[in-house]
């Protein structure tokens, strides 16, 4: 079984709540499946699923969402020593949906959030950092991506 194929068992044996922050790129929409959140506008989904079946997915708009004032008051208080404001954390939240999807995770309504898509490994990671920080004692943090090539000549 290769590598990835056994990533995608362990997956499959033991489902999570997952967060894909990217609703702006159609390529996130065709991965999409079954009991995935995907954080997107009424646009985003309407400018990328076009054929695309979106049964079983969970689509949250922040703008519209009902939790948006909670996490605003809460982004804002956490990052109240660097000098955030309501609308300063108001605003991150509904156009850096990175941003949104960490709050998730702080708040235990997802387990995980995958992006990179659309952001870099730094704007990717800040939000990371900043709202669910690294576990105690953890000084050094680190990324990583999996790039699986058919029938590579060059080894695993």
């Amino acid at each position: 079984m290769a590598f990835i194929d056994v990533i995608k068992a362990k997956a499959k044996a033991d489902k999570k709540r997952i967060v894909l922050p990217e609703g702006m790129d159609r390529r996130i929409w065709e991965a999409a499946v079954e009991d995935l959140t995907v954080i997107a506008t009424e646009e985003d989904v309407k400018n990328n699923t076009e054929g695309l079946n979106l049964a079983g997915i969970n689509i949250i708009d922040p703008v519209r969402s009902d939790k948006l004032e909670k996490y605003t008051a809460d982004l804002a208080e956490l990052r109240r020593m660097k000098g955030m404001t309501i609308d300063e954390a108001r605003e991150l939240l509904t156009t850096d949906y990175v941003y949104y999807a960490c709050m998730m995770l702080r708040e235990n309504e997802a387990d995980g959030v995958v992006s990179g898509a659309c952001h870099s490994t730094a704007n990717t990671l800040r939000p990371a950092l900043q709202l669910v920080k690294a576990k105690p004692g953890v000084k050094l943090v680190s990324a990583f991506f999996i790039m699986v090539v058919p029938d590579c000549e060059y080894g695993a």
